[in-house]
């Protein structure tokens, strides 16, 4: 059986597009709210897959969002007579905390799995109980894939990598392992099948969390085209230099742009996956009203950038609790007289908890002021797997912490205080209350709420009693890593590079050295973020964005193409598609009087090739078409007349517009026509110099010299680099040149200053117009280009009907090569299917049927 992928993919190229509209809701397949039939998905398996979508949204029931993660937010703990499981929500986590920002009337369910191994006889049971008590969807993963799946390919590749750990040997960092990418995929592909089984596609939407599901959009989109899906990254997001060293790369990058919108805490991140795009795959962003997007394939991918926050009523309720617990006034009592410093960090690698004890080490020598006096409680939570090197991390900072404290310790207090076990959200949020500073020197971490917790509860309780131990005063002073993502937005925190423990030393220093009113500023300038951007803020805000990312869903042709996690999603407007052969012969074939308008770089030469002298074969086509009468045919190029005249010269009625038609030569004639008023090029002497400052810093890049135009490439350089270059040539040519009559323009790869009134919709209007006059009105246009100076041509082509250069009879193909938005109708994939469909029309040239100007008095 062909897969749908496939079959696809063929109608795309023969442009016979699927039936849309009444009969394709007919066919449609609805999935139930919840499936719960073992064995449903088996229709849905990979080899008998189809893409399941809708033409037109389903208004016979509300939104839902579906939120996928490694775990469920729940905490599962054995009866006390060993039989069966008792649940309860884990009120830590952020995923449960979202849906306070979704609109009230939304169904939440939750699909992950659990942290618990739970047998299999039990888990029909356990599935069902999860579902109807707490609508979560539990993901069982047999555990010769779990293991591969979590402790190896998402805690000793992705989340070192991630965190800027390369593997630089086998010993350090392990090397690429296949068989644990095999189990990523593997456990990606479970997820899916559990979204699937309770998934709506045209009413839901499908919010993805984090690394460890990074493939599970391709999953999801190949059965779903117009699924509505978001992913958002809770860890950082590598350089491109460092993501690139991963062999699986591509794999992974390609699933990520199958959602619709991608999400990450911090402009730096995005920006390093905008980079790997632009790198990897040539995809260059806009930033539009706001909003930063990437055409992918016809679809839009969003990115947005937001960093997440915390549930301002889950810490105030706590922190009543601890009040109540008393917990806080015994810490005050244990501390009498001593300033706090505090830590809180998982325990890892990336925490940089031992770089912050050299530091408190570092400020006792440099401020003996503070013998006796200053203490850094640092709780270190248990690490969530086993990661690298955790074992040597944690003996190097006990044994940090047991020298500190010899040195400067004495009977009755200790520098340094290291808690290394379980702790409550209550004590945490306790301790947090007496600290005077915070500390954070992770030398990597996405975003760490560990700040936002500290300011909330520095801030004290709303309405507390004057004596409570929590009603006390509103400051609260930070030292953070400039190293995660909260950083940037706590502008009052004393930023640090922990691997400077010196610097890092004053700045702990400094913080609990300073006035009290300016701790109480910074502290105001924080909690006013801090409580208005909460986590609720944050889910609506993503929520807000994929709804305006997937607006246009259903109003465009979407088609899914392509092999494993080549697999992508093709989506056009409804009124551009793929040129169809058969049917341009068909009025090639009965018009009398034609128009053929060719680029030639990039249309009919392949971007990428070195030798661009045309070959034998474009040769010949090209001359059978001049050879009809009944044919007018030009190479508009924005290369220099006298290659083009060489290269072309076995052509003799070949008419040919150079330099972007500043120079035209008709059909039969050796002439060449300068079809421009300005003969003064005093402006090169300007715009020359400006274009070798630019190409002396860029290396690759070459100035090309015209006749009438200059024209700066970057296509050899950097392309990163080169393209922010020719962004801040092209502002720096259209400063010094305000006054010159010249027009500056980017294009593929290439910044171009030419004369003004030269275009290359300007040499269409002139054959046109041509034609007209000499009583051979076209009725037939081809017009084939594949960069920005050819939509001049698409331009003047659309509006000519209105401007009478055209008859309303005009049979007109305005096409463009390859996919992306243009003003021309109809699009060829590459320079292949341009050469195959000239080759068709020469065919019908050469045909005894078709009209020519002997049989122009016959039927046609």
């Amino acid at each position: 059986m062909m897969s749908r992928s496939y079959t696809n993919l063929l109608e795309l190229a023969s442009g016979n597009f699927p039936v849309m509209g009444r009969e394709r809701e007919r066919e449609r397949r609805r999935f139930p709210r919840v499936m719960t039939v073992p064995g449903s998905i088996a229709e849905l398996d990979d080899d008998q897959a189809h893409s399941v979508s809708s033409d037109n949204p389903s208004s016979l029931a509300s939104d839902r969002m579906i939120i996928v993660a490694n775990q469920l937010p729940l905490k599962a703990k054995r009866r006390p007579d060993n039989k069966g499981w008792s649940f309860s929500w884990d009120e830590d986590s952020l995923l449960l905390r979202l849906k306070d920002g979704l609109p009230e009337d939304m169904e939440v369910l939750y699909v992950g799995s659990l942290r618990v191994d739970v047998d299999p006889i039990d888990q029909d049971d356990v599935a069902q109980l999860l579902l109807d008590k707490f609508k979560c969807v539990p993901t069982f993963l047999p555990p010769n894939i779990l293991e591969k799946f979590y402790d190896g390919f998402c805690k000793k590749h992705l989340w070192p990598l991630f965190h800027y750990m390369l593997p630089f040997s086998a010993d350090h960092g392990g090397q690429f392992d296949r068989s644990m990418w095999e189990a990523y995929v593997s456990a990606n592909k479970l997820f899916s099948q559990k979204v699937i089984e309770v998934l709506n596609p045209e009413d839901d939407f499908v919010w993805i969390h984090d690394y460890h599901l990074m493939v599970l959009p391709t999953f999801l989109r190949r059965r779903f085209i117009r699924l509505r899906m978001g992913f958002f990254l809770h860890s950082p997001f590598p350089s491109s230099e460092i993501y690139r060293t991963l062999p699986v790369r591509e794999e992974i990058l390609k699933a990520l742009l199958n959602s619709d919108l991608i999400g990450f805490h911090t402009f730096d991140y995005a920006r390093h996956f905008l980079s790997c795009c632009s790198r990897m795959f040539g995809l260059e962003y806009q930033s539009k009203r706001g909003y930063i997007g990437l055409e992918y394939y016809g679809r839009t991918v969003g990115i947005k950038i937001m960093p997440v926050g915390i549930h301002m009523g889950q810490i105030e309720s706590v922190m009543k609790l601890a009040d109540k617990e008393w917990r806080v006034g015994e810490l005050k009592q244990q501390f009498e007289g001593k300033t706090v410093l505090l830590g809180v960090d998982d325990m890892d690698i990336f925490k940089g908890i031992n770089l912050k004890v050299l530091a408190m080490e570092q400020m006792l020598k440099q401020h003996p002021k503070w013998h006796g006096r200053a203490v850094l409680v640092q709780i270190a939570n248990p690490a969530r797997g086993k990661g690298i090197d955790l074992e040597e991390i944690q003996a190097e900072i006990r044994e940090s912490c047991k020298r500190i404290n010899e040195e400067f310790g004495k009977p009755g207090y200790e520098p340094i205080i290291f808690i290394d076990k379980p702790m409550s959200i209550s004590e945490r949020i306790a301790h947090y209350s007496i600290a005077e500073c915070v500390v954070v020197t992770a030398v990597r971490d996405g975003m760490n709420l560990t700040p936002y917790e500290y300011i909330v509860c520095r801030q004290g309780i709303s309405g507390a009693e004057s004596g409570s131990d929590l009603s006390g005063p509103k400051k609260s002073m930070l030292v953070v890593s400039e190293f995660i993502g909260c950083s940037p937005s706590l502008s009052g925190a004393i930023r640090v590079n922990p691997w400077n423990v010196e610097a890092t030393a004053e700045a702990m220093n400094e913080a609990i050295s300073m006035a009290e009113p300016e701790k109480q500023l910074r502290h105001e300038k924080h909690y006013r973020y801090v409580s208005t951007h909460d986590v609720a803020y944050w889910s609506r805000s993503f929520l807000q964005d994929m709804e305006r990312t997937c607006a246009d869903h259903f109003r465009r042709r979407c088609w899914g193409i392509g092999l494993g996690f080549g697999f992508r999603v093709v989506a056009l407007d409804p009124n551009f598609r793929k040129l169809s052969i058969d049917a341009i012969v068909s009025d090639y074939s009965r018009a009398k009087s034609r128009a053929i308008l060719l680029d030639y770089d990039g249309t009919m030469m392949a971007q990428n090739s070195m030798n661009r002298t045309p070959s034998a074969e474009v040769i010949s086509i090209l001359s059978r078409l001049c050879g009809n009468l009944n044919n007018t045919v030009f190479i508009v190029s924005g290369r220099g007349r006298d290659s083009l005249s060489r290269w072309f010269s076995p052509c003799r009625k070949l008419g040919i517009a150079a330099e972007h038609g500043y120079f035209l030569r008709w059909p039969q004639n050796e002439e060449w026509e300068i079809c421009s008023q300005s003969s003064e090029f005093g402006w090169m002497q300007i715009a020359k110099p400006v274009m070798q400052l630019y190409t002396e810093s860029t290396d690759g890049s070459v100035i090309e010299t015209k006749e009438s135009a200059l024209v700066w490439q970057y296509r050899d350089a950097d392309l990163g680099f080169g393209f922010s270059q020719a962004k801040e040539m092209l502002d720096h040519l259209e400063s010094v040149l305000a006054n010159e009559p010249v027009a500056v323009k980017s294009g593929q790869f290439i910044v171009e200053v030419k004369p003004q009134e030269v275009s290359k919709g300007l040499v269409a209007e002139k054959i046109f117009t041509s034609m007209a006059e000499n009583g051979k009105q076209a009725d037939f246009v081809l017009c084939i280009g594949d960069d920005r100076s050819d939509e001049d041509m698409f331009e003047i082509i659309r509006d000519a009907v209105s401007r009478n250069i055209l008859s309303a009879n005009t049979s007109v193909f305005a096409c463009t090569v390859g996919q992306k938005p243009s003003k021309a109708k109809y699009y060829l994939d590459d320079t292949t299917e341009v050469i195959t469909m000239l080759e068709s029309l020469a065919e019908a040239t050469d045909s005894p049927f078709s009209s020519s100007e002997e049989e122009s008095d016959g039927s046609p």
